[in-house]
């Protein structure tokens, strides 16, 4: 009957009030019902109802397992009185009838409770899928289900109780269940024994005990645990198991369901500091995230690692990538998942590929730095990789390396961007500590709680210091942005970075000092053309032969090296990095390779000569065919790599002779779309609206077919078998509705409508209207059929 009833309140919600049940459980029209029958049945089933109860804070779950352990229906002021002994002390009444109020509402708009303040009921389903609430073990006729009746009697004997008519089991059930027997039982145990009562009274109320189902009299129980069996004030559920019967244990809670209970989350406690500060802290470290990244990328466009067979990137290649963005591993991992996450890099292949920038790393590049940094924090909230599992073994013992597919977490969004919205909820400047914030997570999701998602948690804080998005563990106003997802967080951050220079200092001891963060030309062509020596609040980067042919064999010449260093120079060229560019692009291109398979060319025959003398020359089977060619059977790419690893400094030239070159950005691969943030935590309201118009039309088309439980007379149809038999048939091949009368497992008469499909073995396979679902009905059971009218 509750299902029923549970249907027609549902039937008479206003289209506003379904909308917003659909829209707090998006997972209702998913897809859409036919009709409300349909919305009911799937609100009500184990799935959605665990979705539903796991997104309820801890006051509003109490709510709802008080109403769910009461015998019937309950006002909402024996509600409220069901719940003061629980939050006294924690809340006064007039606020904690405004909390109950609250959690009402809030229990009614996602169709979890219904009915009316003077006779409320859980939704079909709902007791179920809190079985166990509030921390409570099995009733004791369920405790004692599997105890044979000789035990039994022998345990009633044991403990003196009286005579009485019915099963051994509904009479310890009834003896439990009286306050006055359970408190005499409990003051005969020893105090060690009491107090594994109360360890078990708040939960969890099961525990293992090796050889639990032997006999045991209280005369000659010797362990506090075996005083609690002899006297049934603890059952065997299995034979290591034992259980705590629920009546004994709201008798140890002296009428308490919960053991504290407020109705307002825990406070979040932390140092205080000043917004500004955080910041620009926050700010800081968000300019050098973008800076890292756009490192990472730079340096993978030119050596790019390679992908695992398994996926992902080998632990050499981590920690090779962290010592060149001078980071620590778990950092250097987390800028790489981020960069990924953006869709900056991709694997450049299934097989043996490699990793390497996207094409959409090009058009990232030229953003302004603040957009930039959006883009990369959105990605970090809403991607499903885990960064902090990255040098852990999964169940298998295989490493999980960076980029890796197991990396993945369903529940990963979801945690970080509640733990970023407790980091919102906290006051200004005020820096809540991990302990308080995960009390917080605690309390918003209960049945959510467990090791992994504190791990997660923990993940989070530590990633959004290193991100950008809080400063010395405060929420950033940027950081609010990006939590919010309203596209404020770039012009948030803007005012707070520091303004780019296009400048440097040359020194005489072949190194240039860059003053503050460079413009992003300036400093991709000093990262090619120099390296970093040292970081800090001024970068120096050092010029050498090395770093100098590295940017002529991206197509640079001596002029353009100089020209470039005049331009962005604040004190004269120094003669002796002068002198490294000319001595380097004097000796650069001398060597010419071509396509023979490939040839070596030098105007040099000497060179040609060292280099036919080389031992590792050996593998490139050189041979002179004149006295300034060398031709190899090895691929262009491969002599030139070969020979650059030999320490000369060779150039590609095309088939007419002239100079190929090969930028650095020039390797690409496509990639996953950029990331844009969470997805909306529910249905557009749009689509939430149509979807109840179109259930509403579904439902009266539905309920013009249905009749009432009897047939078209008042009566459930009978007709003769044979006859039954043959109107069945005929709407088979007709395709047309009947209605049934059906005698279901109690012997009770009903009356479908039925479309009926086929009939084989005895049975008929019909849609059954009445359930909205297709059944098998047993045609003994059919006592008559009628047409619909």
């Amino acid at each position: 009957m509750t299902s029923t009833e549970f249907t027609e309140w549902l039937r008479g919600r206003t289209d506003e009030q379904l909308r917003a049940l659909v829209t707090a459980r998006p997972e209702l029209i998913t897809p859409v019902p036919a009709h409300v029958e349909g919305l009911a049945a799937r609100a009500a089933s184990p799935s959605a109802l665990g979705r539903a109860l796991d997104r309820l804070d801890r006051f509003t779950l109490a709510v709802v397992e008080t109403l769910s352990l009461q015998p019937g229906p309950v006002t909402r002021k024996a509600l409220g009185s069901a719940l003061e002994k629980a939050a006294a002390g924690t809340a006064g009444k007039r606020e904690l009838d405004a909390a109950l109020d609250e959690a009402l509402d809030r229990l009614m708009t996602r169709g979890l409770v219904f009915g009316s303040d003077d006779a409320l009921l859980p939704a079909p389903g709902v007791a179920e899928a809190l079985d166990p609430p509030a921390g409570l073990g099995p009733p004791a006729a369920e405790v004692f289900r599997h105890h044979s009746p000789e035990a039994l009697e022998v345990l009633l004997n044991d403990i003196g109780a009286p005579r009485r008519d019915g099963s051994p089991r509904e009479r310890l059930a009834e003896l439990l269940a009286d306050p006055t027997t359970v408190g005499r039982l409990v003051a005969e145990v020893s105090p060690q024994a009491r107090a594994a009562l109360d360890e078990l009274s708040w939960g969890p109320a099961s525990g293992r005990l090796p050889n639990a189902r032997r006999e045991i009299r209280t005369a000659t129980a010797q362990s506090p645990i075996e005083q609690l069996l002899a006297r049934g004030l603890l059952g065997a559920t299995g034979e290591e198991t034992v259980a705590l019967p629920r009546e004994v244990a709201l008798f140890l809670r002296d009428g308490r369901l919960h053991r504290d209970l407020s109705p307002r989350p825990p406070a979040l406690e932390g140092a205080v500091r000043k917004q500004t500060l955080a910041d620009r802290t926050a700010a800081g470290q968000a300019f050098t995230l973008v800076r890292t990244v756009e490192e990472l990328c730079e340096h993978w466009s030119v050596d790019a690692p390679g992908v695992l067979r398994t996926g992902g990137l080998a632990i050499r290649d981590l920690k090779r990538t962290a010592q060149l963005l001078d980071l620590p591993e778990w950092a250097a991992g987390l800028v790489v998942e981020i960069a990924y996450a953006a869709g900056l890099v991709a694997s450049g292949g299934s097989v043996d590929g490699e990793w390497l920038p996207t094409s959409a790393y090009d058009g990232w590049r030229v953003k302004a730095t603040e957009d930039r940094w959006a883009l990369l924090a959105s990605a970090w909230a809403a991607m499903d990789r885990v960064p902090g599992l990255i040098g852990e073994r999964d169940d298998r013992d295989r490493p999980l390396n960076a980029l890796h597919p197991d990396l993945r977490r369903p529940a990963a969004a979801q945690v970080r961007a509640q733990t970023l919205a407790v980091l919102a909820s906290a006051g200004p400047g005020l820096a809540p500590t991990a302990a308080s914030v995960l009390a917080r997570l605690a309390w918003e999701q209960p049945r959510r709680r467990g090791a992994q998602r504190d791990r997660l948690a923990e993940f989070a804080l530590r990633e959004a210091e290193q991100v950008g998005v809080t400063g010395l563990g405060v929420l950033s106003e940027h950081g609010r942005g990006i939590v919010r997802g309203d596209g404020t967080a770039a012009g948030l951050l803007a005012p707070l970075l520091p303004e780019p220079v296009d400048h440097v200092l040359l020194q005489a001891d072949l190194t240039a000092v860059a003053p503050g963060p460079l413009t992003s030309d300036l400093g991709r062509w000093l990262a090619l053309a120099a390296d970093v020596e040292s970081k800090g609040g001024a970068t120096v980067y050092r010029f050498s032969e090395r770093s100098i042919r590295r940017a002529l064999d991206a197509g640079q010449s001596a002029d353009d090296l100089a020209g470039m260093l005049e331009r962005h120079s604040t004190t004269a060229v120094p003669q002796p990095l002068g002198y490294l560019i000319t001595d380097v692009a004097r000796r650069h291109g001398r060597i010419r390779v071509g396509t023979a398979s490939a040839y070596v060319r030098c105007d040099d025959p000497s060179v040609l000569d060292e280099v036919l003398a080389d031992k590792r020359a050996g593998l490139l089977r050189l041979r002179r065919l004149a006295p300034t060619v060398l031709a190899s059977k090895t691929s262009r790419a491969t002599l030139l790599d070969s020979l650059r690893a030999m320490g000369y400094a060779p150039v590609a030239e095309s088939l007419e002779g002239d100079v190929l070159v090969s930028r650095a950005d020039s390797r690409r691969t496509d990639g996953p779309p950029v990331a844009r943030g969470s997805a909306p935590a529910g249905p557009e309201p749009d689509v939430a609206a149509a979807a109840i118009r179109a259930m509403r039309a579904g439902d009266e088309a539905h309920r013009s077919r249905r009749r009432p439980s009897h047939g078209p007379d008042g009566h459930v149809p009978r007709s003769p078998a044979t006859a039954t038999i043959q109107a069945l048939q005929e709407a088979i091949r007709q395709g047309s509705r009947v209605w049934i009368g059906y005698l279901d497992a109690q012997g009770h008469a009903t009356s479908r409508i039925l479309e009926p499909a086929r009939m084989e073995g005895g049975y008929l396979t019909a849609y059954d209207e009445t359930r909205a679902a297709v059944h098998r009905f047993a045609l003994h059971r059919i006592t008559g059929i009628a047409d619909v009218s």
